[in-house]
């Protein structure tokens, strides 16, 4: 039988690269096997993400080019998944000619099914309703061989709707797994070597709080520390609003925890804040780094920033770069607001204009820099314990790691090293890395 080879391009977020995982591993179960070589496929996915106006261009621009190949190739079975194809469904079809397949957020569980329809009769199939399951939540990926890390999904969805924010819309009302569903796979993916897992959720704060079963964020993460083979964990997003006294006390309590939370700020003004429905203040953002500090004093503070709202004064944004010389953040993802149809911000007035929000996120950006350039040299001289990655990028010789902290250690080592915690001692902090090396008994 002559192979079939499945080349999948994924935008977007941590999730998103989940989802692609899924969708790879569906897909192999009908025969596919994946390749980096577009021209080489016989299906090309491309798992979209709706979050800012880029990256939708950004998709369709891929998919022009990929419809190129489908002109040489009749055959060639092209699809578009994720946030945006839940968007825009079956207007994809009228904007781009001769796409085979549009699947949404809720439907990666039927993809074989999708496939198989579009094979045998030849047709368009567009697939963008939402489930009351979570089928297409609970499809376990086995991790590729050397893998180290491993995403898991434990919630779908957002009951937030900030007023810029389209996930509400795109992935659907909050639903959390079972924490024995959870526990479960994380077992399996750590008799399959994994060392590390991320827990992934739009808003892993409030996990299990609609289930009535009691389960909560909290004692999941108490479950999944006690999982032999597992020697971190991580999570992405939290929403500072839900951020519980008992979850900043986890960073303390809990040895597999990872010294680091993305925390969200997205403005320091609390005007803005209120007219983005964040649900808190500047000051009790400020007041919850302080207690995770203080529990905590070595973690690793990150977040999101968005400059130029509707509505954003000059005093407004010096609002929010007091704020980050105050928390002195690790890194930042900062961004000029990106106006997405649909949401309650498409209707606010008083615009900045795009050079103003260019110039401020520049200054931002570089404010920014300062700031990271200082923790990471603060660095210099201590002992981290890295879980390393596999070769560094930079060199042959070297490998390369995380901290707990989220910080990628460079240094030269054996690659039997890989997948074992190692201590290495700081020689130098760069903007986006460390280098170090080796303690050696």
């Amino acid at each position: 039988m002559k192979k079939k080879y499945l080349h999948i391009t994924t935008f977007g977020c941590q999730m998103n690269v989940h989802d692609s995982e899924q969708m790879a591993v569906l897909l192999a179960d009908c025969g596919y096997e994946q390749t980096e070589d577009s021209a080489k496929a016989d299906c090309l996915l491309i798992n979209t993400c709706s979050i800012r106006d880029k990256a939708e261009q950004k998709a369709f621009s891929e998919l022009g080019r990929l419809m190129k190949l489908k002109k040489k190739n009749p055959d060639l079975i092209v699809g578009f998944a994720g946030c945006l194809a839940q968007h825009l469904g079956a207007r994809i079809h009228s904007r781009v000619k001769n796409v085979d397949l549009v699947f949404g957020t809720h439907n990666i569980h039927r993809l074989p099914e999708m496939m198989e329809a579009v094979q045998k009769e030849r047709k368009t199939v567009t697939e963008v309703g939402f489930s009351s399951s979570l089928h297409s939540l609970g499809i376990y990926a086995p991790p590729r061989n050397g893998a180290i890390g491993a995403y898991v999904s434990i919630m779908q969805g957002c009951d937030n709707y900030c007023a810029y924010c389209v996930v509400p819309y795109l992935r659907g009302p909050e639903k959390s797994r079972t924490p024995e569903d959870i526990v479960g796979e994380i077992k399996k993916l750590a008799r399959s070597g994994i060392r590390e897992v991320t827990l992934l959720g739009q808003n892993v704060n409030s996990y299990g709080k609609k289930s009535g079963r009691g389960a909560d964020f909290v004692s999941l993460l108490g479950k999944i520390n006690a999982i032999e083979g597992i020697e971190r964990i991580r999570f992405t997003t939290s929403h500072p609003k839900d951020l519980s006294d008992e979850l900043i006390g986890c960073f303390g309590s809990l040895r597999k925890l990872c010294r680091h939370i993305h925390l969200p700020a997205q403005s320091g003004a609390n005007r803005i804040l209120k007219r983005m429905k964040r649900g808190y203040t500047a000051e009790e953002y400020l007041e919850k780094t302080e207690r995770l500090r203080r529990v905590c004093p070595e973690i690793s503070i990150t977040s999101d920033i968005i400059v130029g709202f509707p509505g954003e004064t000059g005093k407004d944004y010096q609002e929010t770069i007091d704020m980050m010389e105050k928390i002195r953040f690790d890194s930042i993802f900062s961004f000029k607001y990106s106006e997405r149809k649909g949401t309650a911000a498409e209707a606010l007035t008083e615009k900045v204009p795009e050079t103003e929000k260019r110039q401020r996120l520049k200054e931002l950006q570089i404010l920014q820099d300062r700031h990271t350039q200082e923790k990471n040299s603060a660095l210099e001289g201590s002992v981290q314990e890295v879980l390393v990655e596999g070769p560094s990028r930079n060199s042959g010789r070297e490998l390369t790691g995380r901290t707990s902290s989220w910080k990628i250690v460079n240094f030269e080592g054996h690659p039997e090293l890989i997948g074992r915690m190692v201590p290495v001692r700081i020689s130098r902090g760069y903007l986006h890395s460390l280098r170090g090396k080796q303690i050696t008994p």
